[in-house]
């Protein structure tokens, strides 16, 4: 056997046969010695890409045109694409060279893998040693509660062991408790935590990979990862002697103080590396433009009555639901092709939508006062409302849902947080007990990125922002002017940088405020015709859905 076809053999020229080739042909995917580049070249059926050898793996064909390579990056796309594709159907897009986008890319690779070592994943590590700590003062406590309890009932005889018996019994409950709740978070993040070491693991292979399709195909996780868990606090049951009286033992033996899990709210989300550069900020463009316009046709209320466009939510950068003013709620892709449909259970058009973390659809029903859940084309009522009419919904990032309702006599409003099918908090006055918002009519609701509560009140004329704990933080009334106009909000949505958008349909244009409710700047230079619902998707495009046109806008405000 040829000792040069053995499996010891080193790299040689394809063409020639001379050993340890320097350069490589990434189109072709063959070694090339430097004399045999020319003959290879002269084969003119596709393109070459000849490199060194060391540069392999960094040239890819495009998936449209075979015979082309990708030169180019299409950041509105986020695909590879040759010359050929940018000059036709991605002409007028945003490019990057390729090998500066996978230079790039490999940057922030990189900064992941430094973020998840010495950030991310000792702060992880901090929280599982906490409650280490909490559950040894657990046990510490227990055990000295157990003795007071014991020798104080040494002084009773018999007539206590059972009052005793019941203390300690309610004594490892709370223990118990206290520590399924520990026990379950400390799973938890140990679970996070070997999830971000396998992270670890596949970034440094990246760092290591030529294959241009791998890395460019790389998604962040350090986002979700900097969502720390919240900190549990335990405070610790007491035993309170009483002075013994054998006619009032019962009550005079003593009890535990009722025991309480309080969440330290010690920042739930760490800051990205450098996040105060502006790098990690998306500033505001200073001609907003349409990037897609879609066509809703199918809407038919079949009363006779003019066809409305409501409400609108991103599923996805790609598909996007709506409802109207019919019973019919619709996925639509990009293109405006119909996805998929799902009629109310009650047979009117729902009074809001929402999307889930998990990609479900939640929809309020007023007619039948019910929450419900679209799992494919399925709908299962969750919450059945009694006295109050559910009006608007948004979904929170710890998959709650926030519910705007109106009484049945519409003389209150509030706002109602679920966590699952519990109620969970009730958010109707501020702090001298007057109501927050008007006692009627649509009020469409946002989670902003702080957490706060976004409430466009369509009545009142302002948008109502209070804190997770449901204090009110400011209302906006509209910009400052010197000819004051009517402000009417109508839909409401929240972007990255925790900037409110916020409808005005009578006087069609879109405000935009800050977190704190200082005027940024309007959008109205889209042709806006009676916005209504308005979504913002991954990458902080906006969609507006044009009430009376039953038209979406895909608009990019933003860099």
């Amino acid at each position: 056997m040829d000792p040069r076809r053995s499996a010891q053999d080193v790299v040689r020229c394809q063409l020639c046969d001379t050993p340890v080739p320097p350069l490589y042909c990434g189109i072709c995917h063959i070694h090339l010695c430097k004399a045999c580049v020319g003959d290879h070249l002269l084969d003119e059926s596709t393109e070459h890409r000849v490199v060194p050898f060391d540069k392999r793996g960094l040239t890819t064909k495009c998936q449209k045109h075979s015979t082309k390579v990708c030169e180019l990056y299409c950041e509105e796309c986020d695909i590879s694409i040759c010359a050929t594709c940018a000059s036709s159907e991605h002409k007028g897009h945003e490019f990057t060279e390729i090998l500066k986008y996978f230079e790039d890319k490999k940057d922030a690779i990189q900064k992941d893998l430094q973020e998840l070592q010495k950030s991310i994943n000792p702060n992880y590590q901090e929280i599982v040693s906490h409650i280490s700590v909490q559950k040894a003062d657990l046990n510490k406590n227990s055990q000295k509660l157990t003795s007071a309890i014991n020798k104080h009932g040494e002084n009773l005889h018999t007539e206590v062991d059972i009052i005793i018996k019941n203390l300690i019994s309610n004594l490892d409950e709370m223990d118990l408790k206290q520590l399924a709740v520990l026990n379950k978070q400390e799973n938890e993040i140990k679970l996070t935590i070997s999830e971000i070491v396998q992270c670890t693991t596949d970034l440094e292979k990246l760092l290591n990979s030529n294959d241009i399709n791998l890395v460019t195909a790389y998604k962040s996780r350090n986002t979700e990862f900097r969502k720390l868990p919240p900190k549990l606090k335990v405070s610790l049951p007491s035993f309170t002697p009483q002075k013994i009286n054998k006619e009032q033992l019962y009550e005079q033996f003593g009890s535990l103080s009722s025991f309480s899990m309080n969440i330290e709210a010690h920042k739930n989300t760490m800051d990205a590396p450098g996040a105060d550069t502006s790098a990690s900020y998306k500033s505001l463009i200073d001609e907003p433009r349409i990037v897609k316009d879609i066509i809703v046709k199918d809407i038919n209320t079949g009363y006779g009555i003019q066809n409305y466009l409501r409400s609108v939510s991103c599923l996805s950068d790609e598909h996007i639901w709506t409802s109207g003013s019919d019973s019919i709620m619709r996925l639509y892709n990009m293109q405006g092709e119909l996805m998929k449909s799902v009629k109310t259970r009650s047979g009117t058009w729902p009074g809001d939508i929402a999307v889930t973390e998990s990609g479900y659809l939640v929809y309020t029903d007023e007619e039948d006062r019910s929450i419900n859940l679209v799992k494919t084309t399925d709908v299962q009522k969750l919450i059945k409302l009694q006295g109050w009419k559910p009006l608007n919904v948004c979904c929170t990032s710890s998959d709650d849902l926030l519910v705007v309702m109106n009484s049945d006599d519409n003389q209150k409003a509030k706002i109602v947080r679920y966590s699952g099918l519990k109620e969970k908090q009730t958010i109707e006055f501020n702090d001298k007990g007057q109501p927050l918002y008007s006692a009627c009519d649509i009020k469409y609701i946002k989670e902003n990125k702080n957490l706060d509560i976004c409430v466009a009140d369509w009545m009142a004329g302002a948008v109502v922002v209070v804190n997770q704990s449901g204090e009110l933080r400011f209302t906006f009334t509209g910009p400052p002017s010197s000819t004051k106009r009517s402000f009417k909000p109508y839909g409401i949505t929240t972007d990255s940088q925790s900037r409110i958008l916020v409808a005005a349909c009578d006087n069609p244009r879109i405000h935009v405020i800050d977190q704190d409710g200082q005027f940024l700047c309007f959008i109205d230079n889209c042709d806006l015709q009676c916005p209504w619902g308005l979504s913002v998707d991954a990458r902080d495009n906006l969609f507006v859905a044009e009430s009376t046109q039953c038209k979406l806008k895909k608009i990019k405000y933003c860099n």
